[in-house]
């Protein structure tokens, strides 16, 4: 379908509906949303006859891009809705918008200017659609915050035993007892997840295939780096927060740091990394050889998590699981 437009000297002309951008600021009880060119606004609950509702209204527009931004959750029904129904979603980091948000002067904070600068980024920017997460994968994401959430329960009461009294001592062991016994449920949850499904199985098996990468290192980045072996090795560096950026300003030159990026799979990957330097051949050379040329361990050590992400999502993009000495060479030259 064509919509008319006026143009700038009050001549009206087409437009097609696919030359439209839609940017949805969700939160827990409703979703705004905004589309452009023009000034096209409106809401829906956020729920399965609000969400269905959208969705219908948006396939008759056809848009050319749908951006949310990621709100720890929220958005998982809307996008897998979206995506089951063929249109072009895209989940952006919320940083992304505010930053974008403070480069165009829009700093008001209400639903209906978020929803609209969603849409004016995805306008301008138009960030490209990324493969979302299954229902098998949202579902190993699930069991994955729930592991993390028992570790830190875990740990918690740990360090409290060490300070509490006689009589509180046994009920806090016995707490303990049952997280141990819960995060090993968890654990086998976790595996029988990855058994159900063929894909998830044979990425896993990829990944383990690699010195320094265990079970939790891989399932974390098969739940929350659905991304890994469809993106460059820039980009995915970028994506996890191991690239490093420059902080320049006018003649000044600062350091290239790291910033930003997906804390959780940073984490992991840091611990895979740090086995990786004593296990892995190709990473402990790497590691002893920017060591041997004075960089500082934790810069050198930044650099191993990124090679090492490199080799990942390489070895997922071609299929190839870990074999000296074809590998090793292949991984030098990442």
């Amino acid at each position: 379908p064509y919509h008319a437009r006026m143009g700038q000297k009050g001549a009206w002309h087409e437009m097609k509906s696919e030359d439209r951008y839609v940017g949805i600021d969700v939160s827990k009880e409703r979703l705004d949303v905004a589309i452009r060119p023009g000034e096209e606004q409106w809401s829906a609950d956020n729920e399965e006859e609000g969400i269905g509702g959208l969705v219908s209204r948006l396939q008759e527009t056809r848009p050319a891009l749908v951006v949310l931004e990621a709100t720890g959750g929220l958005e998982v029904a809307l996008t897998a809705a979206l995506a089951s129904a063929q249109l072009p979603v895209v989940v952006v980091n919320p940083r992304q918008v505010r930053d974008f948000a403070r480069a165009t002067g829009q700093l008001a904070k209400t639903d209906r200017l978020d929803a609209s600068v969603i849409a004016r980024f995805g306008e301008a920017l138009k960030p490209s659609p990324r493969p979302l997460p299954d229902a098998q994968s949202q579902a190993l994401a699930a069991l994955l915050t729930r592991r993390r959430q028992v570790v830190t329960m875990l740990t918690s009461e740990k360090n409290r035993l060490h300070t509490a009294s006689r009589p509180v001592r046994r009920q806090i062991q016995q707490h303990i007892a049952w997280l141990e016994k819960s995060l090993t449920k968890l654990d086998a949850d976790l595996g029988d997840s990855l058994r159900e499904s063929p894909l998830w199985r044979e990425s896993d098996n990829l990944l383990r295939s690699v010195p320094g990468v265990g079970h939790v290192l891989s399932v974390t980045l098969l739940a929350e780096l659905p991304e890994l072996g469809t993106l460059d090795r820039r980009q995915i560096a970028s994506l996890v927060g191991v690239a490093p950026l420059n902080r320049d300003s006018g003649t000044m030159r600062g350091k290239r740091t790291v910033w930003g990026g997906r804390a959780r799979v940073r984490a992991a990957l840091y611990m895979g990394t740090l086995v990786a330097t004593r296990y892995n051949p190709v990473i402990k050379a790497f590691y002893q050889r920017l060591c041997a040329a004075g960089k500082p361990k934790k810069l050198a050590l930044t650099a191993c998590m990124r090679k090492l992400l490199s080799i990942l999502n390489s070895m997922l993009k071609h299929g190839t699981q870990w074999g000296p000495p074809q590998m090793q060479t292949t991984a030098l030259l990442i």
